[in-house]
């Protein structure tokens, strides 16, 4: 009998073999897809010579591999298959099927197998390819997506967070992070993972996508791991890299935008407001002070916040716009927090400064503008007339007065106390910008138009002063009192002085320029005060025993008083 040459009859091939396009996690990437480190020649995967492969097989043997659930594996073109399957196997695809005729010369031949193939016996296989790999391959990396910005990329011992589909070859699913809902997290090249895992995660961005597939030498080898991985199985891994951190990191700063002018900057407790949107590296939003329209406020460098908040606050300036990027061993480690922030979380903080202060920080005062000749300023209880201009440190407005407004410096119920201070010595016509600080200002409460712990920015401009009386008197003389104060004030002389004849003895006095009145906007309010006092049993009506002046009650002879 002539023996025909062995016929492999093909069926339709895998898209990908032979240069149609692949699906994902089948055959091989475009040569338009490959990193720079892999070679721009690479062909769709055929097995050639010296291959190891997996296949399926069925045909006229009594327990075909379909049959029984397995694959067979081989080296192909060693000899260690029979010729004829050595030859039909070359070419093959993964996921390609082929039906194969062999004829006894290239099979059994007149031998056959005892009990299975009778000698000179034609063999018809039903081939699907499931597997290709070379002793000489390398881990095939393929970057599917890459941020625009990558600051730093992974490096043996860092620790990443990364989300990942695991295929076989021929596309079979065998695990997923994803079906888990959470991440793989795990420490890179010290022998934590699969040889394969710990080369392709190198060199990864934060929010990369990659491909890589993993021959099985640098996988799980000849036992495969357990019913999921069979033995000699190259693997396909979907990667999405999360984030990634050393545990020797520490904060990294980007300084997004500061003011030209920075007179100031932070320091270790210091008290600090700011704004802020809180991420994970893949750009998850897990907080916003934003959101709830008020300012995040602190101490710095005193553990109210996490340390590496505490540290990245530091060296701020008012304005500043900053970026801070903490590894999770200076933030909430591997429990996390809540149900937005994981295990071993990379947070990223982008900051806007709204202000800070000190609690020792006095009123900073800066003359803007100072008339010449200034020989008379301000003094404690002055009656002084001004403008001003009051703002947030960010410029956000908080009171504004473009006509007159008076105010009594040294009266606490008038002005805040750092406003106080601001206007003491000042010349008429003088302005100034005062920055006064919350404990001087309107505190931990605030007021209307001033949120909490604000730092003011006040433009002031003093329009006119009078002269004031000290602390505890509401009228001085301008020399010595009448020796018979009580018969001067007795306008009609009937023995008693009514609140009439009192306001008008006073304001004789005043308009003759012998005293003064504490400076009021409403004299006559304080003249009722005056009167009051001396009236002593609220008849409505003064007598000589009730008559004192209050140099005789607190025995000082510095001013005269009524």
């Amino acid at each position: 009998m002539i023996w025909k040459q062995q016929k492999a009859r093909e069926l339709p091939r895998p898209a990908g073999c032979g240069g149609l396009p692949a699906p994902p996690g089948r055959g091989q990437p475009h040569p338009s897809a490959l990193p720079p480190w892999q070679a721009d020649t690479q062909e769709p995967r055929t097995i050639p010579w010296s291959s190891q492969g997996s296949w399926f097989v069925s045909g006229s043997s009594p327990s075909p591999r379909y049959d029984r659930g397995a694959t067979v594996a081989g080296v192909v073109g060693v000899g260690r298959l029979i010729t004829g399957m050595d030859r039909g196997l070359q070419g093959m695809c993964v996921n390609e099927r082929r039906h194969l005729i062999v004829p006894p010369h290239l099979g059994y031949g007149s031998i056959g197998v005892a009990g299975l193939i009778p000698p000179d016996a034609t063999l018809y296989f039903d081939v699907v390819m499931l597997d290709i790999w070379n002793k000489n391959d390398k881990l095939q990396i393929t970057t599917l997506s890459k941020p625009e910005r990558c600051n730093r990329t992974v490096e043996n011992s860092d620790f990443v967070r990364y989300h990942y589909n695991g295929t076989l070859l021929d596309g079979t699913p065998f695990d997923s992070s994803y079906s888990k809902d959470s991440t793989y997290d795990t420490y890179v090249g010290t022998g934590w993972l699969i040889k394969g895992m710990d080369q392709g995660l190198l060199g990864m961005c934060a929010g990369e996508k990659r491909s890589i597939i993993i021959p099985p030498f640098l996988a799980y080898g000849e036992k495969g791991y357990g019913t999921v991985i069979p033995p000699q199985a190259s693997l396909v891994f979907s990667v999405l890299l999360v984030d990634f951190h050393n545990p020797k990191d520490g904060i990294f700063l980007e300084h997004l935008e500061v003011p030209e002018s920075c007179k100031r900057r932070a320091v270790i407790g210091d008290f600090v407001r700011y704004h802020y949107n809180g991420t994970l590296m893949d750009g998850t939003l897990f907080d916003s002070s934003y959101s709830r329209n008020h300012t995040y406020n602190t101490y710095i460098g005193k553990g109210y916040i996490i340390p590496g908040m505490d540290q990245g606050l530091q060296g701020v300036c008012m304005g500043e716009r900053r970026r801070v990027i903490i590894p999770p061993h200076l933030a909430y480690g591997e429990n996390g927090t809540g149900n937005k922030i994981p295990g071993s979380a990379v947070l990223i903080f982008d900051v806007h400064i709204i202000d800070f202060h000190n609690p020792a920080d006095p009123v900073e005062i800066e003359t803007v503008y100072r008339p010449e000749g200034c020989n008379v300023t301000t003094r404690a209880r002055d009656f002084i007339r001004y403008h001003y201009n009051c703002s947030l440190l960010d410029g956000t407005k908080a009171e504004s007065w473009q006509a007159p407004s008076w105010g009594a410096d040294g009266h606490r119920s008038s002005v805040i106390e750092g406003l106080n201070t601001g206007l003491l010595n000042m010349c008429a016509g003088e302005k100034r910008v005062l920055i006064i600080p919350p404990h001087l200002g309107h505190g931990e409460s605030g007021a209307r138009g001033v949120p909490g712990s604000a730092v003011l920015r006040f433009e002031v401009e003093l329009i006119s002063m009078e002269e004031g009386v000290p602390e505890g008197y509401l009228f001085i003389w301008h020399g010595d009192p009448p020796a018979s104060l009580y018969e001067q004030m007795d306008l009609n002389k009937d023995g008693e002085i009514p609140a009439d004849e009192f306001s008008t003895f006073i304001k004789t006095q005043v308009a003759e320029g012998k005293g003064r009145l504490m400076p009021s906007s409403d004299p006559e309010k304080v003249i009722a005060d005056m009167f009051r006092n001396q009236d002593r049993n609220q008849d409505g009506k003064i007598t000589s025993e009730e008559l004192k002046l209050k140099s005789d009650e607190d025995q000082e002879k510095i001013h005269e008083e009524l």
